[in-house]
């Protein structure tokens, strides 16, 4: 399949990101709450709560974006691209950004030790790299190999372990696929020109031969059948496992937000919903939703009320706009925010985070 024009990429691209920072920015305050306790904190319907009645983004939308340059700044080589996404990452670590992952944490410590990208990554099955796999498959997607060879160099940067990879590949193939749906009237999700069935046997072809990759597509099936009974996001992640709220293990979090695209597919405002809702990594699963989602709807099927009340610096709706738009057009990019810049508004976000941490603790219970 063909992907659209320049225009279309830029779009699809702008969506993808905006989708992911209003996901990001949703669901922080609900991360590591459990389903009941969400509730009863943050009534629907759902809005950004974290400042005020705005909202901020954390690595899962910084990751993205870092990634996009990186890919942008190598002209899609794989090697180059994992020297720039290396370089970018050690660079956001420095600033010492809220939330970092342990597993991200060790593998960029190894790079700023002098680590290879291939060889700085640690075992783990963490969420790092499906935040970044939803703009390879935006960027990359219309050349499987090539997509398939970024997510491996993206994901093996920080973690080791097969699933990681697997899931990271998975979310990938979802965002392309609603990429395809850009401009065709389609509802964003797993099926746009394919059939279901054929879209199942793409998924199937792509993932099979990965190690764990038949284990990721049984709870793929799984989470088919849980969207087809209509069971709630929260009950499916506790089906596979997950039960006080989706976990930040890879194969918890991916087959949950599969379930969320068979259940809602083209309904931004409802999927995101249902998987903040059901807790846990709310702000991870929430950011890869928006992005594979907001790949399909472009920039303008991002409802206005979440973009304009995001608020943050250096990755705002903006600058993301910018940065699509430069992507796009083979255009120079600003690159990695500047470090003292950066440092600030970590300092300040990590306030933020500690104050809501806080108020969380406090009822109603």
């Amino acid at each position: 399949m063909k992907f659209s024009s320049v225009k279309g990429l830029k779009e699809s691209l702008a969506g993808c990101l905006l989708g992911q920072a209003v996901g990001d920015s949703l669901g922080l305050p609900c991360e590591g709450l459990s389903p009941d306790r969400i509730a009863v904190l943050f009534p629907l319907p759902l809005r950004q709560r974290l400042v005020f009645g705005r909202g901020m983004v954390s690595d899962d939308t910084e990751h993205a974006a870092l990634t996009a340059l990186a890919y942008h700044e190598s002209k899609g080589s794989p090697t180059e691209f994992g020297i720039a996404l290396a370089r970018n990452l050690r660079w956001w670590l420095a600033a010492f950004p809220g939330g970092v992952g342990y597993a991200t944490l060790r593998a960029l410590c190894k790079s700023w030790l002098g680590w290879s990208p291939a060889s700085s990554g640690v075992l783990s099955a963490g969420n790092g790299p499906a935040m970044r796999g939803t703009v390879l498959g935006v960027l990359a997607g219309e050349d499987f190999e090539a997509m398939k060879e970024l997510v491996k160099v993206s994901t093996r940067l920080t973690h080791l372990d097969p699933r990681a990879e697997v899931g990271a590949l998975a979310v990938a193939w979802a965002a392309r696929n609603s990429r395809l749906t850009f401009g065709l009237g389609l509802s964003p999700g797993l099926s746009p020109r394919l059939s279901p069935e054929a879209a199942n046997a793409e998924l199937t072809e792509l993932l099979s031969p990965l190690q764990a990759g038949s284990e990721l597509l049984e709870l793929i099936r799984r989470a088919a059948e849980s969207a087809f009974k209509k069971e709630s996001a929260a009950e499916f992640a506790a089906a596979i496992g997950s039960r006080r709220g989706v976990s930040g293990f890879m194969f918890h979090t991916v087959p949950v937000v599969f379930q969320v695209l068979f259940a809602y597919p083209g309904d931004l405002k409802g999927a995101l919903t249902a998987i903040i809702s059901a807790g846990g990594d709310a702000d991870t699963t929430g950011a890869i939703l928006g992005g594979i989602m907001g790949a399909g709807l472009g920039s303008d099927g991002i409802p206005k009320e979440w973009v304009d009340r995001l608020v943050d610096w250096p990755w705002n709706p903006a600058s993301l706009e910018r940065l699509a738009a430069a992507i796009a057009n083979k255009l120079p990019t600003v690159g990695v925010p500047f470090w003292g810049f950066q440092l600030a508004r970590n300092l300040f976000f990590l306030a933020v985070i500690l104050t809501h941490g806080l108020r969380r603790l406090a009822p109603p219970y």
